[in-house]
C-alpha cells in the first residue's frame, strides 16, 4: 500500500481552499497542518480539512513533524519571504502559487533559492492544465510551428479578498503580473522560446473606481493589450478585459502556423453562469488546416467533480496529480520550474512598465 502523503498549507483563502478541495480528491493524501491568520478563512479551511492542525505561524507549521510537502497560497506579496523562510528552516517539496514575487528586486532572492533549494519547487500555473488548453498544446505540432499566438481573456473583475489586498499594485505586482503571468507562461511554453521585447497599452477604465480603502482608491488595471516578440521569431498577443463577464467563453487562445490554426475556447467558472441560460458551454478545441480546408471542432468536457472543486476548469486537480507524483518520486521534476515562474513575472513587470512609460521594454535572458 502506498504511504499517505501529508501536506502543509500556508494560506487558505479562496485559492487555498480550492487546493484543499483538490487534494481531497487524490488517493493517499492528507492535510496535516494549515496556517491561515484570518479567522473566517481559517474556519472555512478547518471545515474542509477537519483533521488538520491549525497553527499560528509559518514556523509553527514547519515544526509539525508529519509533513511531506507544502503548498503556499498566501497573498502575492508574502510569497518570497515565506519561500525563503521555508528554505532556511525546513526545505520540503513545494507547490507555490503564482506569481512568485511582486517586487522586481526580489528576483535575486529567488534565484538564490533556485540554486540552493534541495527539493523540487513547482510553480502553480493552473492554466496549463485546463483540459482544452492541454488539448491545444498536445495538438500544436499540427500548425507546422507556431508563428502567431493570441490569447484573449474577457472575464469578471477581481474578486473580494481578505483585507482587499488585491486592490493595489504594491500587493499584487500589478494586474499583468497577478492575473496574466499564467498567459505569459503559456506563451513561452507554446512557442518554446524566451521573450526579447514587450510592448503594451492598458489602463483602469471601469473597475473599482468607486471603492476606497483607508481613503485610497485601488490602482489595479482592468484592461489592456500586450505584444511580445520572441527570440524564435514568433509573436504573441494578450488581450485582457476584466469587465466582460457576459462573454460565452472566458479564454480564447489561437495558435497559427504555416500548416494550420488551432483554437481553444474555455468557459469561465460554472458558478458564475446564469441559470436562465441553461447549462454552461462546453470547452472546445478547433483545428483548422490550410490544406485541405475544413475546421474540425471537438468538445472537451470536464469531469463535473473537478469543475465543482474550483474555478479553474478542473486544472487544479491535474496540477496536483503531477505535483504528488513528484513528491512520491514517480515523476522526475516539476512541469513548471522556478525559472518558468521567474520568467512569467518578468514578462508581467515588463508589460506594466510598458503601459506606465509608453515605451517598448527589451528583455535580456
Amino acid at each position: 500500500m502506498t504511504r499517505s502523503i501529508n501536506y502543509g498549507l500556508i494560506g487558505c483563502g479562496m485559492m487555498g481552499q480550492e487546493h484543499l478541495h483538490n487534494i481531497a480528491l487524490l488517493e493517499g493524501t492528507r492535510v496535516s497542518a494549515i496556517f491561515e491568520p484570518d479567522p473566517e478563512m481559517a474556519r472555512a479551511a478547518k471545515a474542509l480539512a477537519p483533521d488538520a492542525a491549525m497553527v499560528g505561524s509559518v514556523q509553527e507549521l514547519l515544526a509539525v513533524e508529519d509533513l511531506d510537502c507544502l503548498v503556499i497560497a498566501s497573498p502575492n506579496h508574502l510569497h518570497v519571504d515565506q519561500i525563503c523562510e521555508v528554505a532556511d528552516t525546513r526545505p520540503l517539496p513545494l507547490l507555490v502559487e503564482k506569481p512568485l514575487f511582486t517586487d522586481p528586486a526580489d528576483a535575486a532572492r529567488l534565484e538564490k533559492v533556485q540554486r540552493d533549494y534541495p527539493c523540487p519547487i513547482w510553480v502553480a500555473m493552473e492554466y496549463r492544465y485546463m483540459p482544452p488548453i492541454t488539448a491545444l498544446i498536445d495538438k500544436v505540432e499540427a500548425t507546422g510551428g507556431v508563428k502567431m499566438l493570441s490569447i484573449r481573456e474577457h472575464r469578471f473583475p477581481f474578486l473580494d479578498k481578505v483585507g482587499n489586498w488585491n486592490r493595489f499594485n504594491r500587493n499584487t505586482g500589478g494586474t499583468f503580473v497577478e492575473k496574466c503571468c499564467h498567459f505569459f507562461d503559456l506563451m513561452r511554453l507554446i512557442l518554446g522560446s524566451d521573450p526579447v521585447r514587450i510592448t503594451a497599452s492598458g489602463g483602469q477604465a471601469v473597475n473599482h473606481l468607486d471603492e476606497a480603502y483607508d481613503g485610497e482608491i485601488p490602482d489595479i488595471l482592468d484592461h489592456g493589450y500586450v505584444i511580445v516578440d520572441f527570440a524564435s521569431g514568433g509573436r504573441a498577443m494578450l488581450e485582457l478585459c476584466m469587465f466582460a463577464e457576459g462573454s460565452r467563453y472566458q479564454e480564447e487562445i489561437s495558435a497559427v502556423g504555416p500548416d494550420a490554426k488551432i483554437e481553444a475556447l474555455v468557459p469561465g467558472p460554472g458558478r458564475f453562469w446564469p441559470d436562465h441560460l441553461g447549462e454552461p458551454p462546453l470547452p472546445q478545441v478547433i483545428v483548422s488546416p490550410r490544406n485541405p480546408k475544413g475546421p474540425v471542432t471537438m468538445d472537451v468536457p470536464v469531469d463535473p467533480t473537478l469543475l465543482a472543486a474550483g474555478d479553474h476548469n478542473g486544472s487544479t486537480f491535474y496540477q496536483h496529480k503531477g505535483f504528488l507524483a513528484v513528491v512520491r518520486g514517480e515523476k522526475a521534476q516539476p512541469d513548471v520550474s522556478l525559472q518558468d515562474g521567474l520568467w512569467a513575472v518578468r514578462m508581467g513587470h515588463a508589460a506594466q512598465q510598458a503601459i506606465a512609460t509608453g515605451e517598448t521594454v527589451h528583455l535580456i535572458a
